[in-house]
């Protein structure tokens, strides 16, 4: 089986036109959009010209099929809102060249997925989550994106209601090749990353109720600023942690939501939500009981009420030992000394297709660990040996 590298190039070019931001190697292609359908039609034209069978089933996923039993490959290639041209992308090009290599060359047999909404515009990695049973496809119909506009109406615009969904039972196993999205690889100068596990993550919605009140009048000392017992919560949480954590671990208050946020009143109350990843479920546990007290703490300190709603709560998921081996023996034939083994600290479809079939994740590095920016980029040559590993893992497992 022979990749050639410069069509998977050239093919990945392609598929970035579809969406391009004009900013850089930037694309904005949202799962359901115009340019992600259109990207999804030319990649159906070349697995059909590959020699597979094309199948779009009802939640929007696009296989390309061979004959038999086979070892299935992909990713997705829907964007962040303002994205970069390998996230997903990557993955679904390398299965592509790798299947058409293995058909010209008389096997061994590969077929090739194309996830739908593995960035979110409608939840979290929607497509394989219903693919996998994760998610009703009922369920998913209700879900509703920041327009206003449901999954059920958008997927009518490019899923196929007839057919249905493919049986995994014809698959032996799922390997997802991706950019690191991090900065390990690339610091270290190594070129494949074999993954080990997927975090699994956590997340709460706190809600502190304090006093809403005049910023001119209302003395320091009789203030129930709600701002103020965030920062003390966010300062306490990094401190306390340090026990508990290891270097992988992270936690993020990335959403915050201040009222009355206005620049002459005192905030009378605070949402926010916390979350954190680890490879361990026990410490994503004890982590939570931290939190939880420490929320409880601040709001007595602050003379608030607090309320905490669980927001999600995934568990690790292992990557399957025989794939692995398969990924890590062609890392160390095709890049000795320069690979190694790692947690993925970002949720991929590998993670629900683990329900289904052993399944297994690749990463080649991301320069300066950059990724979900029109600044995403990977060295060709990187690129390259990716491509390359997955498709000696594939070899070897057959």
């Amino acid at each position: 089986m022979q990749v050639l590298p410069d069509r998977f190039l050239q093919d990945l070019h392609t598929l970035r036109s579809f969406g391009a931001s004009g900013v850089g190697k930037g694309v904005v292609r949202p799962a359901f959009s115009e340019p992600d359908v259109a990207a999804r039609t030319w990649l159906i034209k070349q697995l059909e010209a590959a020699g597979l069978a094309s199948h779009i089933d009802p939640a929007g996923n696009v296989f390309g099929l061979t004959d038999g039993p086979s070892i299935l490959l992909g990713s997705h290639s829907d964007t962040q809102p303002e994205g970069g041209w390998l996230d997903g992308a990557l993955g679904v090009i390398a299965a592509l060249e790798v299947a058409r290599a293995a058909k010209e060359a008389g096997g061994p047999p590969v077929s090739v997925v194309n996830f739908q909404d593995e960035e979110g515009r409608f939840g979290a990695l929607t497509g394989s989550s219903i693919y996998s049973g994760k998610t009703a496809l009922a369920e998913a119909d209700t879900f509703i994106d920041v327009n206003g506009v449901s999954f059920r109406n958008a997927r009518s615009l490019m899923a196929d209601l007839e057919d249905g969904f493919v049986s995994h039972t014809r698959f032996s196993g799922f390997i997802e090749l991706h950019i690191e999205q991090g900065s390990t690889l690339d610091e270290a100068g190594e070129a494949i990353g074999v993954v080990t596990d997927i975090v699994g993550s956590r997340q709460l919605q706190v809600t502190l109720i304090g006093q809403q009140n005049h910023a001119g009048t209302t003395l320091m000392h009789q203030r129930k600023d709600a701002f103020q017992a965030l920062s003390e919560f966010n300062v306490a949480l990094n401190d306390r942690l340090r026990n508990i954590v290891t270097p992988r671990t992270v936690w993020t208050i990335g959403r915050i939501n201040l009222r009355p946020n206005a620049p002459s009143i005192v905030p009378g109350e605070v949402v926010f939500d916390v979350q954190w990843r680890d490879v361990d479920e026990d410490r994503l546990a004890r982590m939570e009981t931290l939190i939880r007290d420490l929320v409880a703490e601040i709001a007595v300190g602050h003379g608030m009420t607090a309320e905490i709603v669980p927001i999600k709560a995934l568990l690790p998921v292992p990557m399957d030992a025989t794939l692995r081996a398969a990924l890590c023996a062609g890392a160390e034939t095709l890049a000795p000394g320069k690979w190694r083994e790692m947690p993925s600290g970002a949720l991929h479809d590998a993670s629900n297709m683990a329900r289904l079939m052993p399944s297994a994740m690749l990463f080649v590095p991301s320069i300066n660990g950059i990724s979900h920016d029109f600044a995403e980029d990977t060295n060709e040559a990187d690129l390259i040996m990716g491509l390359r590993v997955l498709a000696d893992a594939v070899s070897r497992l057959d």
